[in-house]
């Protein structure tokens, strides 16, 4: 894996995986690779009355009512719809939940403008159309065919970016549980095998721009991914990534608290003022998110690696910060100008601590980008 920029769940994982593969008695669904309890305990964690023999890391960070929602979803005949604001963990669960159950992840369509019915369906290899004709052995499945033949898990991210057209071919998948091929006299029909499903994903920020009609509404089960507010819960889910980061790139350096307290506050102390603005002029153009905020400290960790004192400071945060959220000039260098001025100096004057330094490279940021 040292050779993957990033490894799916299933590889990351696997011989977490393979242990609890082997330590499994409960009941499976289908084709399932663990019981609907391990899958849970996979992607939350083990707690101490679970009875394992070794620990398992928690992965995903949110209420185990989502979490059981999901996998009971999946154990039925109906797609999963995780919906929720940007930064939410929507595809990080969608793809702990493949890995789990089905040990791939990577069956997967990006819905775009530019998404058709052929990348949820089917395409042919033309030159081997053009020297042996249209056959099984030409037709290039998709993921979601791919799913479907092998009875495991398939996913659909950002259905909502998808067009009309390409969202209604859901429907007879979804309902049918077949591909119609109607170029293949012979074997013109792919059949989905047990345990294939749909994890969707959609943002609740694109509503207005392809809205789901109301048949393929029926055919998923909609589960709700709310905003991380828990500063602690946060705080955590932070840690988990910027642990990861530190990991994949061989970086010896310790996130202070004090940073982290101050990362974690700046977000709050933006949020708040973003929910109390008058106009969209007067919010930052950023959804302020949990993966925005392990993106600034990404940002911050190899700023200090690469060309830093391999510590990581107040202020190389505060730069981070502003070049990471001030994505509209003038507008969010306004926004978080007046930020630093009216919420930041009066802390730094009150608390001390790391404020001072982070108002100082807060400052500077705006300097150079203005």
């Amino acid at each position: 894996m040292s050779d993957l920029l990033r490894a799916p769940a299933e590889l990351k994982y696997a011989e977490e995986l393979d242990w609890l593969e082997s330590v499994d008695d409960g009941p499976k669904p289908f084709n399932w690779r663990l019981s609907p309890k391990m899958v849970r305990l996979f992607v939350l964690g083990s707690e101490r009355s679970d009875g394992l023999d070794r620990e398992i890391p928690q992965k995903w960070f949110g209420e185990r009512a989502i979490v059981e929602r999901a996998i009971v979803t999946l154990a039925s005949d109906r797609g999963l719809l995780l919906i929720g604001d940007p930064g939410t963990g929507k595809s990080w669960l969608a793809e702990l939940l493949a890995a789990a159950i089905s040990r791939d992840s990577t069956l997967v369509v990006q819905g775009t403008a530019g998404t058709t019915e052929d990348h949820i369906k089917y395409s042919w290899n033309v030159s081997m159309v053009i020297a042996k004709g249209q056959s099984r052995e030409s037709m290039i499945p998709s993921p979601i065919m791919t799913a479907m033949e092998g009875g495991v898990i398939g996913r659909f991210e950002e259905l909502t970016r998808s067009t009309s057209d390409v969202q209604d071919a859901l429907i007879s998948i979804l309902s049918e549980k077949y591909i119609s091929v109607p170029e293949l006299d012979d074997d013109g029909i792919v059949f989905a095998k047990p345990g294939f499903s749909i994890i969707a994903t959609a943002n609740s920020r694109d509503r207005g721009v392809n809205d789901l009609s109301s048949a393929l509404k029926r055919r998923f089960n909609f589960v709700r991914i709310p905003v991380v507010t828990n500063k602690k819960s946060e705080a955590e889910i932070v840690r988990f990534r910027t642990e990861e980061l530190l990991r994949r790139h061989q970086i010896e350096l310790d996130v202070p608290p004090s940073l982290l307290d101050v990362l974690l506050q700046s977000f709050a102390d933006l949020r708040a003022a973003a929910a109390s603005a008058a106009s969209d002029d007067e919010k930052l153009e950023s959804a302020l998110s949990t993966a925005e905020q392990i993106g600034v400290l990404e940002d911050a960790i190899l700023h200090s690696n690469f060309f830093g004192a391999q510590d990581l400071s107040a202020r190389t945060l505060a730069s981070s910060l502003v070049g990471s959220l001030a994505r509209r000039d003038p507008e969010d260098l306004a926004i978080m100008n007046k930020y630093l001025h009216g919420v930041v100096e009066p802390r730094s004057k009150k608390d001390g601590g790391e404020w001072p330094e982070f108002l100082e490279g807060g400052r500077d940021a705006i300097a150079v980008l203005s």
